[in-house]
């Protein structure tokens, strides 16, 4: 089985920046085994796989140890090889996922996906959190995943927390964000429970944080940067129902995988 595979650097504009992800173009579904071993052996926090469904796309996404239901920076990969390599004559590409039917459309040199809206509710800080972060969130709110709001943009900037101690929090990932200073906010994304110990560039993330911080800063239109190593930078608005997330991406890698049938 020849499956042609592409590595997209996602939410920047450089490759070695932004959030690399694996695009696996299938004719047919094959073993979810076979699956699980391409995004293990890829090793990296996203492999989407792509097989052709009508005029758009079924699209599933698996980190190195399980399938999500959902992922923002490896959807933008995914659009990004539609669109340069596979249709590019399209203005937009459409994906059925898990979390309902995904648009990406061109906007201004940039790719803008229209996600699933996933506001917050603030809870009480849960037992060993602080631990685990290493210091006193001044908030904490709760989506599918856990998310913490610190103080400002240095103490995410700055936060070592303890990856075990987060694998232990009954939440999928753990969002740290806060008030940036040159942009409308800032975050990282850690998720060791799902086989992530720290995501470069979370688009799903977003689906929370756009909500919280549009209603806290009083705009619907945001300028985001998530601070890990790499960095990222995201062009986003609030919704109703949705959020728009929007950035660049860029080449890496292209390459044919040799794979037993399966």
């Amino acid at each position: 089985m020849r499956i042609p595979i592409y590595q997209v650097d996602a939410f920047t504009s450089r490759p070695f920046g932004g959030n690399p992800a694996a695009v696996c173009l299938l004719e047919r579904w094959p073993a979810d085994a076979l699956l699980r071993d391409v995004a293990a052996e890829n090793n990296l926090s996203e492999t989407a796989f792509l097989v052709p469904e009508g005029d758009g796309y079924h699209l599933r996404w698996f980190t190195p140890t399980v399938e999500v239901d959902l992922c923002g920076h490896a959807t933008l990969a995914s659009a990004h090889v539609v669109l340069t390599r596979l249709r590019p004559e399209a203005e937009a590409v459409r994906f059925r996922t898990a979390s309902g039917v995904l648009t990406v459309k061109r906007a201004g040199g940039r790719l803008s996906m229209t996600l699933p809206r996933r506001a917050p509710e603030r809870i009480e800080p849960p037992p060993g959190l602080a631990r685990a972060l290493g210091v006193e969130p001044l908030e904490v709110w709760r989506s599918r995943d856990l998310m913490a709001v610190l103080a400002n943009e240095e103490l995410v900037r700055e936060l070592a927390p303890d990856l075990a101690a987060v694998a232990a929090l009954d939440a999928p990932g753990l969002i740290v964000t806060a008030q940036g200073r040159a942009v409308d906010f800032v975050s990282r994304y850690f998720g060791p429970r799902v086989g992530i110990p720290e995501d470069p560039v979370t688009g799903s993330a977003h689906c929370t944080l756009v909500p919280y911080w549009a209603e806290r800063l009083g705009k619907s239109r945001l300028h985001a940067f998530q601070v890990s190593a790499r960095g990222g930078e995201l062009f986003c608005q609030s919704g109703e129902d949705l959020v728009v997330v929007a950035g660049h991406a860029a080449d890496y890698l292209e390459g044919v995988l040799q794979l037993p049938e399966g």
